[in-house]
């Protein structure tokens, strides 16, 4: 079957659930929203009502990123706690498979990266909320979703190592040391909650000053809390991303985010060295997207703008390390 066959038999059974779900109600098309790295993202409207349609690609398992029905498990179990997320309405397990969730106005802006025209107050009232949505996530405990081996520190770490290893030589320099040191000081690892992955402000749609939900569940996992949080406190700081990012006048800073999400109990031991793990992290996935440019895999003259970056990253986890 060709992909637009496949496409238009999706259509055909999304719209067949939505009529079921609002019986007598006009129901639209599928409409591609733009944005997504994993999967197939729509929206679709029925009656006054707006979806969001998550599906594997055409000729692709689901597996990893495109394992949509993994990202609709974790949003239900979600769904009655403090972490607010979409609400998932339907979820269809043929293939290929799909399911909906419903369509949350709001924006996803993450301050010192996209371009955008957001009042500074504006983008530091939002980012000082997102450190007790955190917080609650990672105090929900693990739900019985399934099977999965906690990913402690010492596997965070080979799963990025092995990345930065495959980004060319030329695009790393510093990173052997770096990932040497790292692994010659591995800290015990706390027990593991559920975590989002890339949890940051790019990644949680705001209405107005408020999280409204928490969206791009494809790399949930269970895990050491500190890996979520130094990551979140990566994007504190525009200066970590030269030629990238952009200052934003009283941004809260990464020790403001911090005291947040503490919330008075003391900090976790041994968080700078999750805070070079995720500047490694950083390095290894910029250095993997530019590759795959420069390959022609996926073409995006923009990743030309990342080796000061790439290299800032090297260098600023190898200080943290002191």
């Amino acid at each position: 079957m060709s992909t637009l066959a496949k496409v238009t038999e999706l259509t055909a059974r999304v719209r067949e659930r939505l009529r079921e779900l609002h019986p007598g109600s006009a129901i639209g098309e599928l409409e591609t929203l733009p944005g997504g790295h994993s999967g197939l993202t729509f929206s679709i409207t029925a009656g006054p009502a707006s979806y969001v349609i998550k599906a594997v690609p055409p000729r692709q398992r689901p597996v990893g990123r495109n394992d949509v029905l993994r990202q609709a498990r974790v949003l239900s179990a979600l769904a009655e706690g403090p972490v607010p997320v979409p609400e998932v309405v339907a979820v269809d397990e043929r293939q290929p498979v799909w399911f909906a969730m419903e369509f949350v106005t709001g924006e996803a802006v993450e301050p010192v990266l996209d371009d955008h025209r957001l009042d500074a107050g504006l983008c530091r009232t939002r980012m000082l909320a997102l450190p007790a949505v955190l917080r609650e996530l990672h105090r929900s405990g693990p739900p019985a979703l399934e099977a999965a081996d906690p990913l402690d520190p010492t596997a965070e770490l080979d799963r990025w190592s092995r990345t930065m290893r495959a980004v060319p030589p030329e695009l790393r320099q510093g990173a052997e040391e770096l990932t040497s040191r790292l692994a010659a000081r591995v800290p015990t690892g706390l027990p593991p909650v559920l975590t989002h992955g890339d949890f940051r402000l790019g990644n949680v749609l705001c209405a107005g000053e408020r999280p409204a939900a928490v969206v791009d569940w494809e790399i949930w996992g269970y895990a050491d809390p500190r890996i979520d949080l130094a990551w979140f406190l990566l994007f504190a700081d525009h200066r970590n991303f030269p030629r990238l990012g952009r200052e934003i006048p009283g941004l809260p800073t990464e020790d403001d985010l911090l005291t947040a999400y503490l919330d008075g109990h003391p900090a976790p031991p041994d968080l700078d060295w999750f805070r070079a793990l995720a500047r490694t992290k950083m390095a290894a996935i910029m250095g993997h997207n530019l590759r795959r440019h420069r390959e022609g895999k996926h073409h995006d003259p923009d990743q030309e703008r990342l080796p000061p970056t790439i290299a800032a990253m090297i260098r600023t986890a190898r200080d943290i390390l002191g």
